[in-house]
């Protein structure tokens, strides 16, 4: 399939940002700050932001998400700057480098995979796309766990035949992937899940040899606690600490004893370009439910009369992305004085059911009120849902009775 455009995995994280294109092996890495020349609309981010600081001609600004996630501002040159104007003036200038590199300006795709999915920060980055020019049908959001599973999956089969485990280890901290697949008659379900380990440290004290031997020694037992006799298809590693893991020489003998170790940089990033290309083509390469951070875990349905009969309609099904989860349904009541909603979990056959009365509804003949709702979610475990009287066509003046309504699922 011909393509348009640039299909771009962007890893956006505090500390690095990291950005590659589908297809190509090329990946940029750069801090994640932004530094404007003083006396100049001039932007440079990255090393070139750090030194332009370092020479005095610039005032620089970190933790961008951060700065995104609690709405915060920055100062400079008493010019005061939104979290989200900082955070767009960065993805753009990020994003220039695969332009200037390939020659193409227009984005066919592009999926920012994030460490932790955030609310605010999903807003943001929206926000910012729409500033960028970026349609939202060619904008993504989607968490490490989730570009974690579409990196795997791109491999040979025999990297993901079973389950999975990875180590993730940056400034940040150490992370613990894993991924699980279950076989059903009907469909495949791949599962991801993650843990943040105690065990992390700072990658400063490998700078010195007795640094490295004690951070040796704490991944040795973290391996050992967390692989202990399971089976694995693969082990990967990934983060700056792994760039070169010669330090790690007693956690690489222990994680190397009869499994398969594959070390990979910028594995986020190209997770992400994987889902990127995934989703321009009509049918997806990988027909799998999803679960992970940023997917739902449960399906919600209410039951409706087609043709006659009870029939289950589908609000929001396990595997969707609960970012993008939202519906608009009308429907005609009867004999209903609520709406019932049927939330079935993706690890259990049994529903269950949450009411929603229809309080301050007019009274009106049976099969002459139309509803609309509206479905989202605040979280993965929080349905929003607005209910609307819309009356009866010409017979039945709609109302301006509205229900809001925030469940827990």
């Amino acid at each position: 399939m011909a393509v348009n455009g640039l299909i771009i995995g962007l890893d956006l994280c505090d500390a690095y940002t990291q950005v590659t294109c589908s297809g190509k092996e090329k990946v940029w890495t750069l801090p994640t700050v932004i530094c404007r020349r003083k006396g100049k609309d001039e932007w440079m981010v990255g090393e070139d932001g750090y030194r332009l600081n370092l020479s005095g001609e610039g005032v620089i600004v970190d933790k961008l998400l951060s700065l995104a996630k609690k709405s915060g501002t920055a100062t400079i040159e008493e010019v005061k700057y939104t979290g989200r104007q900082l955070l767009r003036q960065f993805l753009d200038q990020v994003l220039a480098m695969p332009r200037r590199e390939y020659g193409l300006t227009r984005i066919a795709q592009l999926v920012i995979t994030l460490p932790d999915i955030d609310l605010k920060v999903m807003d943001c980055l929206l926000y910012c796309a729409d500033d960028l020019n970026i349609p939202r049908t060619r904008f993504h959001v989607v968490s490490h766990s989730e570009s974690f599973i579409y990196y795997v999956l791109s491999q040979k089969k025999e990297v993901w035949a079973n389950q999975v485990g990875m180590f993730d280890l940056t400034q940040s901290g150490l992370r613990y992937y894993e991924m699980k697949i279950q076989r059903g008659i009907r469909q495949t379900m791949i599962q991801a899940e993650y843990e943040k380990l105690d065990e992390g440290f700072n990658l400063d004290v490998l700078e010195t040899a007795s640094g490295a031997k004690l951070a040796d020694k704490i991944l040795c037992a973290c391996g050992e606690r967390i692989l202990g006799r399971k089976l694995y298809s693969s082990i990967l590693l990934t983060g700056k600490g792994f760039e070169n893991p010669k330090w790690a020489a007693g956690f690489m003998r222990l994680i190397c004893k009869r499994r398969k170790v594959y070390a990979e940089s910028g594995l986020f990033a190209k997770g992400a370009a994987v889902r990127a290309g995934d989703l321009l083509g009509e049918d997806t390469s990988f027909p799998f439910v999803m679960i992970c951070e940023g997917r739902l875990k449960f399906t919600v349905s209410m039951e409706v009369l087609y043709d006659g009969k009870p029939t289950p309609y589908v609000l929001a099904a396990s595997g969707d992305s609960w970012y993008e989860a939202k519906s608009t349904t009308e429907v005609i009541l009867d004999q209903q004085e609520e709406v019932v909603l049927q939330v079935q979990p993706v690890d259990s056959k049994r529903k269950r059911e949450i009411p929603i009365p229809l309080e301050g509804f007019p009274h009106r003949p049976n099969r002459t009120t139309r509803i609309r709702m509206r479905t989202g979610f605040v979280n993965e475990n929080t349905m929003a849902v607005i209910i609307q009287d819309k009356g009866f066509g010409e017979l039945f003046a709609a109302s301006d009775v509205v229900i809001r309504r925030e469940i827990e699922i």
